[in-house]
């Protein structure tokens, strides 16, 4: 009889770094491949940041961590000023998992250390935009206590995210 043992995973939840915008580019570009968000249809994907979000997320009142999985990035998101919008509501943007991540509570961790970060920068609400596709993320932002709205705000320029909703923070 032989025995195996796993080795546990090394997880790590860290700001993003300049080394690692490729890597976050990537899983944004896969997990929307994978859920059919397409840069033609004005999601994420469509950014012209997206292979720059370390420089985005490195200015005041913005944050972004990545999501290491053995030293590998795996996933993200982060919280920002909602551009066009009063300065006291942020938006919870480009929180993006792959499979091996998902069902594990990081998403949920990762959305109350963004809103924690806002209330710390002075944001009195939280807004997100996402698509009716993406059930999984729906209950979870719904459980974190953000009620659906019908009216975008701001000017994320995410036109077919159908999905609008806030949250007091």
């Amino acid at each position: 009889m032989t025995m195996t043992t796993e080795t546990p995973l090394r997880l790590q939840v860290r700001r993003i770094t300049a080394n690692d915008n490729a890597a976050i580019a990537q899983v944004i570009r896969e997990v929307s491949a994978e859920c059919g968000l397409t840069a033609d249809k004005g999601y994420t994907v469509s950014d012209p940041n997206l292979d720059h979000l370390f420089d985005v997320y490195s200015q005041p009142r913005c944050a972004y961590w990545v999501v290491e999985l053995d030293g590998q990035v795996v996933g993200g998101g982060g919280v920002a000023p909602l551009e066009g919008a009063d300065v006291s509501l942020c938006e919870l943007q480009k929180m993006y998992f792959l499979p091996v991540l998902r069902g594990k509570g990081l998403a949920k961790q990762l959305a109350i250390q963004a809103m924690d970060f806002a209330r710390e920068n002075d944001f009195s609400q939280c807004y997100l935009e996402t698509t009716a596709s993406l059930t999984a993320a729906i209950a979870l932002y719904e459980k974190l206590g953000f009620s659906h709205i019908t009216e975008a705000l701001g000017s994320t320029r995410h036109v077919d995210c159908e999905v609008r909703m806030l949250r007091e923070l």
